[in-house]
């Protein structure tokens, strides 16, 4: 069983872009990747990935060493190349975010 967070600007996008039926479908995909980690697409690299809900796209990182999903970011297709841009930009970060998780 993996463990999943959500990073402050996923929710901070989430209250911004989905509608309150999407907002509760967020805490089905929660209950998926607690079981199923790599449910989604794969995005350039098997550990980020994405799932669509409505129109919108949730994008996660699975780090399976530690059993940690994060939920890091959220967006419409319009800006979807944007943010996985800025994703991969601050990989490195979101690793030693989820190491520090691992060890509380």
């Amino acid at each position: 069983m993996f463990d999943v967070y959500k990073l402050p600007v996923f929710d901070k996008r989430a209250k911004k872009l989905l509608s309150s039926q999407e907002f509760a479908e967020v805490d089905g995909v929660i209950e998926q990747l607690k079981e199923n980690p790599l449910i989604g697409r794969p995005l350039s690299y098997s550990f980020l990935r994405e799932k669509r809900i409505g129109n919108n796209r949730i994008y996660f990182l699975v780090y399976e060493r530690v059993a940690i999903v994060l939920l890091v970011s959220l967006s419409d297709k319009k800006s979807q190349q944007e943010t996985i841009d800025e994703i991969k930009n601050d990989l490195d970060e979101y690793r030693e975010y989820a190491k520090r998780l691992s060890n509380t």
